[in-house]
């Protein structure tokens, strides 16, 4: 066994050494390796920042009710009696003031990007007072929170980032009234950040909506009580609605662009992985044919063909765990944290969000790369192993 291993050693050490003079194939084949994990990073990488974008952490304890039969806000509609019930609920956290749950109204706006000028959709969402207390991960860090009764605003981080007219002590024009900007939040880089808030009734007011709402956001006592709340409100007859988590109800809203991002990415980056592997393959034939009277030497010393396929697989490996190191290197520095937004096709708006470049995400782009480095170097290492060794020892 310490022969066999000694001899691996040897003829790896051996095929390694001759890489400079193989310098272009040898190049050719890490770049294109690279290039495949830098695209499966780099388009991963945005349906994770947008995962992260549309998921709350700690919201176990939020419960989010909508219409039955609403497969998202902007479908969804409640009275003005029926967000009443629902606030009076077993489960739900109370104050000094009252029940922690703010009955919300969901419109959607046209703002000009920054970036393009162009016009876009921004969610425009009418809170009560309650919403900050529901939801404990908004802060305000600049300016200050609106005023009931108000024609005033406050602007998520990332939606004062992507579009124009939003910094703090603007005036905007939206159909017949103005708004001015009072303040901007974040949200834990969650979905609200696309968001711009104001007063419910004012925004009822504006948009002709009547006494109505599509959601209530409600703080429950505990995350185990929200079974019971579920409960009080889907068997009450004079209510007909639906109720999920928070985080649950975010992670839904968002699986259709995440499933078609992942599946294009996985798409993408399997055919740059054919071309990589073709590449790898004929980088490996190459050297085995310029190697061809050197390896039929070792045999006839008495090295075995185990050796040297295993030496043609250790080659290929350590090819392509260069050229994978290189691309999620690449992808990281180029990706991560990068700022964008994109449409969410459940309710038409636009999202900004962060690219992320998760550790998971680099792991799986590393076994990409391993695999077409194992293929690659497979075939090229069975021609090595069964070279005739009179035929190649006879070879110039």
């Amino acid at each position: 066994m310490l022969n066999w291993l000694s001899q691996v050693f040897s003829v790896t050490l051996f095929n390694l050494r001759t890489i400079p003079e193989r310098k272009g194939a040898v190049g050719a084949a890490a770049v294109g390796i690279a290039g495949v994990v830098a695209v499966f990073v780099g388009v991963l990488s945005i349906a994770a920042g947008f995962r992260t974008a549309m998921s709350v952490k700690g919201a176990r304890d939020v419960a989010v009710v909508l219409r039955s039969g609403a497969d998202s806000e902007m479908t969804s509609g409640l009275s003005r009696e029926e967000t009443r019930l629902i606030a009076d609920a077993p489960g739900v956290a109370r104050n000094a003031d009252g029940p922690l749950a703010s009955s919300e109204l969901f419109v959607i706006i046209n703002l000009p990007k920054r970036s393009t000028g162009t016009d876009a959709n921004v969610p425009f969402r009418g809170v009560e007072k309650a919403a900050l207390a529901v939801r404990e991960d908004i802060k305000i860090v600049q300016g200050r929170r609106f005023e009931s009764g108000k024609n005033e605003v406050i602007v998520g981080a990332g939606a004062a980032r992507a579009f124009a007219g939003l910094d703090v002590g603007q005036t905007i024009r939206l159909g017949q009234n103005q708004w001015q900007v009072v303040g901007i939040f974040t949200g834990g880089s969650g979905a609200a950040e696309s968001e711009m808030w104001t007063d419910a009734v004012v925004l009822q007011g504006a948009y002709g909506r009547g006494d109505s709402f599509q959601s209530v956001y409600a703080k429950l006592a505990s995350a185990s009580a929200f079974d019971q709340f579920k409960e009080a409100l889907t068997t009450n007859p004079r209510l007909k609605v639906k109720v999920a988590r928070q985080g649950d109800f975010l992670a839904e809203q968002s699986s259709m662009l995440t499933t078609f991002i992942e599946n294009f990415g996985v798409f993408i980056a399997a055919m740059m992985a054919l071309g990589a592997l073709f590449g790898a393959l004929n980088t490996m034939y190459s050297g085995i044919a310029t190697r061809t009277r050197e390896i039929a030497t070792l045999r006839a010393l008495g090295f075995g063909a185990g050796p040297v396929v295993l030496s043609v697989m250790l080659e290929s490996l350590t090819l392509a765990l260069l050229g994978g190191a290189v691309g999620a290197a690449a992808a990281y520095f180029a990706f991560d944290g990068y700022k964008a937004a994109t449409i969410n096709w459940q309710t038409f708006s636009q999202i900004a969000f962060a690219f992320a470049v998760t550790p998971a995400l680099l792991v799986s782009a590393i076994l990409w790369a391993v695999t077409i480095g194992l293929i690659g170097g497979l075939f090229p290492a069975i021609r090595a192993a069964r070279m005739p060794i009179a035929a190649a020892l006879r070879e110039m």
